[in-house]
């Protein structure tokens, strides 16, 4: 992502960049511990930026410049004792994050009456009271209240004229459609079985039991499938894998489990029937053959490759589960907790302004390759050392 805004930068046109250059100079009035503080935020909530992060952050080991074999014997000595001391803090780190995940679960419990409030709004099985409805809109603040009564009026003459609309009709496929990651999964003959998507929850694994979670998505009756419930669980590991301990960097998902849709007979959207000619060799004979091939469709999320006890998978299959990895995460992370703003629209206005944010860092991604030697742990600063002015030679 960052070498892609690099690129765009790079063929700007110099006035414009003169623009860029004043827009940022102007927001450097701003309280910038305050967007220092948001900013870490916003990419610690961002799978996608998180990805980008490592990725540059895995670019800074350059190759070994030579100074550690050069160290004398005693020194490598002491080196491995901060080694040792290293695996210790990895471990640390690991019990660190297996707390995470308790928290996580306890206020799961305490976020899950809200979040069932919320499902009963959306399938309309509770009409908020009017206290509950109140919300002051920033566009409303300055309304005389001759044209907040105005609009009222007007607001209850179309919903006069309009049918009555049980709960808030298409409410999750709002929200997937809303969303770039979820909106490319999503097939024209998805929408109709979306529609009848009432919630999603997300449930954490016991206590005491390995470390996972469960995507649960659940539907009315419908024509499509017999399933209330179609479930996706991620199974995640959070220890230093002994082999490579230095490599722990927090809990990563290993596998995860899909379940079998029930389809109703003839509206099995993930396959398709597609009639093919075939023409005989030898007697020049055409015959019309009827194939059943898979078909794009989101609800092949929940048919995930299957990862081999070798843990060996081709290239295609880790593209698929890598992104089914940030698919499971993101809603995980951010739909459910915020599906009314991805609804609304607003949580997407957030996140564009966390890729803006990402864009801004990378003006800066040349200075720090110049600074790559210096983050290397073997870099030795007296083989760069530049020799004093006067000594250099003409």
């Amino acid at each position: 992502m960052a070498d892609i805004d690099n690129k765009d930068q790079a063929e700007m046109d110099p006035a414009d960049m003169e623009d860029v250059e004043e827009v940022e100079e102007e927001e450097t009035g701003e309280d910038e511990n305050s967007k220092a503080r948001q900013l870490t935020v916003q990419m610690m909530q961002n799978p996608q930026i998180l990805a980008a992060l490592q990725e540059r952050l895995d670019g800074l080991n350059g190759s070994p410049s030579g100074y550690m074999e050069s160290l004398p014997k005693v020194v490598k000595r002491r080196v491995n004792a901060l080694k040792n001391l290293q695996v210790k803090c990895a471990h640390i780190e690991a019990k660190f994050y297996e707390e995470v995940h308790e928290l996580e679960r306890k206020y799961a419990a305490l976020y899950q009456p809200l979040f069932d409030k919320r499902s009963d709004i959306v399938k309309a099985a509770y009409e908020p009271t009017d206290e509950e409805c109140e919300w002051k809109a920033d566009e409303e603040e300055e309304l005389t209240d001759e044209m907040k009564e105005k609009a009222k009026l007007e607001e209850e003459k179309k919903d006069e004229e309009k049918e009555d609309p049980k709960g808030i009709p298409e409410f999750w496929l709002t929200v997937f459609k809303n969303v770039d990651l979820l909106s490319d999964m999503l097939q024209e003959h998805d929408e109709p079985i979306l529609k009848h998507l009432q919630d999603i929850k997300v449930k954490f694994s016991d206590p005491g039991q390995p470390m996972s979670f469960t995507l649960e998505f659940h539907f009315e009756a419908n024509d499509f499938f017999t399933n209330t419930v179609l479930t996706k669980t991620y199974k995640m590991r959070s220890e230093p894998d002994e082999t490579d301990p230095f490599s722990f960097d927090g809990p990563e998902i290993m596998c995860c489990t899909g379940c079998t849709i029930e389809w109703t007979k003839g509206k099995n959207v993930t396959l398709k029937t597609i009639k093919k000619k075939q023409k005989h060799k030898g007697r020049g004979t055409v015959r019309t053959v009827t194939k059943t091939v898979p078909n794009d469709s989101f609800f092949n999320f929940f048919t995930p490759p299957e990862v081999p006890e070798s843990g060996e998978l081709d290239e295609d299959s880790e593209a698929v589960l890598a992104a089914d990895f940030e698919i499971g995460h993101f809603i995980r992370e951010r739909i459910v907790p915020r599906a009314v703003l991805y609804f609304t629209g607003e949580a997407i206005e957030d996140d564009d302004d966390d890729y803006d944010e990402e864009g801004e860092e990378a003006d800066d991604e040349e200075g720090e390759e110049e600074a790559d030697e210096e983050n290397d742990p073997d870099y030795d600063p007296k083989k760069d050392a530049a020799p004093p002015a006067e000594c250099k030679q003409q």
